[in-house]
């Protein structure tokens, strides 16, 4: 594949290097000391337009038309939804960095730390890559300058999507959201690949490329921990990294807007997947791709390394359906998948009180002591729960809870 790099002008590219010095301190570290963990070409800020698989819309109203090459080509509805993905897309990935810094020190393994520090400037260059989109091209008086001055002034709590307004309480934090919310964006890139604006789909497969080391930071030391936790070594329970699936899907769930929504994106030729779609696919990768990854480590943990992994896999969802003990190995030991209408507070689940059956409770008072035993603790005592539980009072009190509209809501 070959690439193309560019840079933006002097005062923008300035701005983002301020921004990396005020938010991103560790990055000059992880730079001078690159070649001592990747092989792989030293990181390099710079934005990368990968060649078309289509020069012509790929889906929608517009399909087999032209792409838009430049922002002017725009009809004002396409302009206007373009714009606004490309602010959301630009926030979540500077959002993620000011995260992962809240607990990155907390890590125990300096391999890993440094992993997560990589998974962290390429999302630094990811928001730099929505920049350089919008500073290369004519979006109307002022608007590229003030969208990002916009998104550079913005701190956890004010970012566009809400799962990068939560904090970090612990480095589990970081290896799950790896693992679960950058497994949204890879699906948001995977859709995007399609997007009318060339730029934009130009910009989706070298993203792409560098989330997968994303969704490997975070896989790989999960199936570590659950393999030491399943023979009662290490520092990190199965519970523990249930609670963190539990504090984490049900936010990636709502980065995809809500099901009722998407076919304005996919008309408009933005994106191949309605909403509801692309949770379902979500929703079913998280199963396969992560509790069945995690599942299969424990059981072989367990019974021993040489048993195949279908037949680990097999035992497991044994061990879950029918409550049965099999080789020492209970349901207990085992991870579960939340499902789609657990902790909702967005979309068609918005609010409901369900258990991991997705059964509904009579009682607000006893979904309340099942959540607070299904979260992480120190995320319980804290903001985001607090404001979810007070918004769920007055939900269930007849109060209208105004949702607002995201981008990436169809």
């Amino acid at each position: 594949m070959t690439v193309e790099t560019h840079t933006m002008e002097g005062s923008l590219h300035k701005a983002m290097v301020a921004w990396q010095e005020r938010h991103f301190r560790d990055y000059r570290y992880l730079v001078e000391r690159w070649s001592r963990f990747y092989v792989n070409e030293p990181f390099r800020l710079v934005s990368k337009l990968a060649p078309l698989k289509e020069e012509t819309i790929e889906v929608g109203e517009k399909k087999g038309r032209a792409r838009f090459r430049q922002a002017r080509e725009m009809d004002e509805e396409t302009l206007a939804r373009c714009r606004s993905i490309i602010r959301a897309q630009a926030s979540t990935e500077l959002g993620s960095i000011q995260q992962h810094r809240e607990s990155l020190h907390k890590a125990a393994d300096e391999r890993l730390q440094f992993d997560v520090l990589r998974v962290m400037a390429e999302e630094y260059r990811h928001g730099y890559q929505m920049m350089y989109l919008l500073a290369s091209d004519d979006w109307g008086a002022n608007v590229a300058q003030e969208t990002i001055d916009e998104i550079l002034s913005m701190e956890t709590g004010s970012h566009v999507l809400d799962a990068f307004n939560v904090y970090f309480d612990s480095f589990v934090d970081n290896i799950v959201f790896a693992a679960v919310i950058d497994r949204v964006g890879k699906y948001q890139l995977s859709m995007q690949r399609v997007f009318a604006y060339a730029p934009m789909a130009q910009s989706m497969m070298p993203m792409l490329v560098e989330e997968a080391f994303h969704l490997t930071t975070g896989v790989e030391p999960l199936k570590r921990w659950v393999r030491d936790a399943a023979l009662d070594r290490g520092n990190i329970s199965i519970e523990s990294i249930q609670r963190h699936l539990n504090k984490w899907i049900p936010r990636g769930l709502e980065m995809f807007g809500d099901e009722r929504g998407g076919e304005t994106n996919v008309r408009l030729g933005l994106k191949d997947l309605t909403n509801a779609e692309a949770i379902e696919r979500y929703h079913h990768e998280c199963q396969e791709e992560v509790v069945d990854v995690l599942n299969i480590e424990i059981v072989r943990a367990k019974k021993g390394a040489r048993v195949p992994r279908e037949q680990a896999l097999e035992t497991a969802r044994r061990i879950l359906e029918t409550g049965e003990t099999v080789d020492d190995v209970g349901p207990g030991e085992l991870l579960l998948l939340p499902p789609k209408n657990f902790f909702r507070r967005r979309g068609v689940h918005a609010f409901e009180m369900c258990d991991f059956d997705g059964r509904a409770f009579g009682s607000l008072d006893d979904y309340l002591s099942t959540l607070r035993r299904s979260l992480p603790e120190a995320y319980v005592s804290g903001k985001d729960v607090s404001t979810y539980i007070e918004n769920l009072r007055k939900h269930h009190g007849g109060v209208r809870i105004q949702e607002g509209r995201l981008p990436f809501y169809g």
